[in-house]
């Protein structure tokens, strides 16, 4: 099958990244996007949750991104943490065949770490506005070479309170870059920034159509309110469980309104012998994204989450979405069933409304356009509650990671020597070179630390390389070369 992005005259390199990974068919936004950032336009993106906006972005900034350059010419601000890790690792995929170096920098993790990455050469810079204004202080981070800016879940980043540092940040800014943003709605703020920052912006929308009603079946059932006295109401959790073991989904999300209710849930089900894991802005930043990776893997089957962390981040093959509280907001009924139904899959969208919700919902309704159906509660038979206990008592297998294709034709090399004796990228790709039969597309990503360099074989010719390098001179020396993971 051919790969419909060379429709974009993309270099072979990206191509080839992009069908490891499995992109062959552009999604609507990405369609819309690519083309028109290939024209070095300035965009505003709205789009649902799923919509591939991150790969729609991402592609042309990898596109355009060259490896000689040392400093960065392009950077992407994300509101959480956990989007800038995901979106990181998006952008080093589709980048990697061109060696790209792409430094995350957010609060969270020491800042010393960080600046010594940012020493080094990098592409493409991922980040929140709070640390990447605290570089930008420092003068760790340089931005003279910047030639687009992205900038991700805007109304999240005004929701956050992050509007200064995203205005500061632009205006320390001094090459008129390019500038994409994308948000789920446009609001006045948004518009004020747009009209400020932006040049003749071309607007692309990937509205909610038909189809998101057809891929995902959605359930509401009507319980009782809580009481103040007992923050999880026994009547809407046993319904909720039994739910859950009625469905037994493979993997799921489950929304609540608040950390609180989180902790709370999250402490109920464990208790009870259902694995699951759980997100919110208290929880230690290494522990979020420890349980976002367990649940991309496999090592439990269900996440509970608020709405502000889990927003935006990407899981494949959600089953399921459950809202244990029904949310606040039109919008975010939409983007926390969006995480469902996805690539042509079917999905299943199942809502607890209690009295005070019903206001919401008609809201919702005429939101979307359509009637959310109410349905009668049967109980949960025998056989599939025991088939639910059996699933929780199962063996885990985790699943492969993103990206993971690319490692059966990578091979990763330890090479002895760096900073400290002046080693440099371009003498690694030198002496790799020198090689009978290797290329400079045969070399990834080259990371010289201070006295050890990490560089990446590409295309299935790791051990020719690491056979070869036993006895060449690299920098005048003869280094120890080995396998690493």
């Amino acid at each position: 099958m051919t790969n419909q992005f060379k429709n974009y005259k993309l270099s072979n390199e990206i191509i080839d990244a992009l069908t490891i990974l499995g992109y062959t068919e552009p999604t609507e936004i990405q369609k819309e996007v690519i083309s028109l950032a290939l024209q070095g336009r300035d965009i505003v993106g709205k789009s649902q949750t799923g919509s591939g906006k991150t790969a729609a972005f991402a592609i042309p900034l990898c596109e355009e991104a060259v490896w000689e350059d040392n400093a960065p010419t392009a950077l992407v601000l994300e509101p959480t943490r956990e989007l800038t890790v995901q979106t990181k690792q998006e952008i080093f995929h589709i980048g990697r065949k061109k060696r790209l170096k792409v430094p995350d920098v957010f609060g969270g993790f020491p800042i010393d770490k960080q600046i010594q990455t940012l020493k080094q050469k990098s592409h493409i810079v991922v980040g929140t506005p709070g640390r990447v204004m605290d570089h930008i202080r420092r003068g760790t981070l340089i931005l003279s070479n910047v030639k687009s800016v992205v900038i991700d879940e805007a109304d999240l980043m005004f929701d956050m309170g992050f509007a200064d540092d995203m205005r500061q940040i632009l205006g320390e800014i001094k090459t008129n870059p390019r500038i994409m943003l994308f948000s789920a709605t446009i609001g006045e703020a948004i518009e004020d920034m747009i009209e400020r920052y932006l040049k003749e912006p071309v607007f692309v929308e990937v509205a909610i159509t038909e189809e998101t009603r057809i891929d995902i079946k959605q359930e509401i059932y009507e319980v009782e309110k809580a009481s103040e006295e007992n923050e999880l109401n026994n009547e809407k959790y046993e319904t909720f469980l039994h739910l859950l073991a009625r469905e037994n989904p493979d993997s799921c999300m489950i929304f609540c309104g608040t950390k609180e209710m989180v902790n709370v849930l999250c402490r109920k089900l464990r208790k009870d012998g259902v694995k699951c894991g759980m997100i919110h802005g208290d929880i230690d930043q290494q522990d979020r994204i420890r349980t976002v990776e367990g649940f991309r893997e496999g090592r439990f089957r269900y996440l509970i989450a608020t709405d502000v962390v889990a927003r935006g981040i990407d899981f494949d093959n959600l089953s399921h979405v459950f809202n244990y509280d029904f949310p606040t907001g039109r919008e975010t009924y939409v983007h926390r069933i969006g995480r469902t139904g996805r690539n042509g899959n079917t999905g299943i969208a199942i809502s607890l409304v209690t009295e005070s919700d019903q206001k919401m919902k008609s809201m919702v309704e005429s939101y979307v356009g359509y009637e959310l159906p109410v349905t009668e509660y049967v109980p949960v038979s025998k056989d599939e509650e025991n088939a639910f206990w059996q699933r929780q008592n199962e063996k885990v297998v985790l699943k492969k990671k993103k990206g993971a294709e690319f490692n059966k034709t990578i091979t990763k090399l330890s090479i002895s020597g760096g900073k400290k004796s002046k080693m440099r990228a371009v003498d690694i790709v030198g002496t790799i070179c020198s090689i009978n039969g290797i290329l400079a597309d045969d070399i990834g990503v080259i990371d010289v630390r201070d006295s050890l360099t990490y560089v990446e074989i590409l295309n299935g010719k790791g051990k020719k390389v690491l056979d070869a390098l036993q006895d060449k001179t690299i920098k005048g020396k003869v280094r120890k070369v080995r396998l690493t993971r």
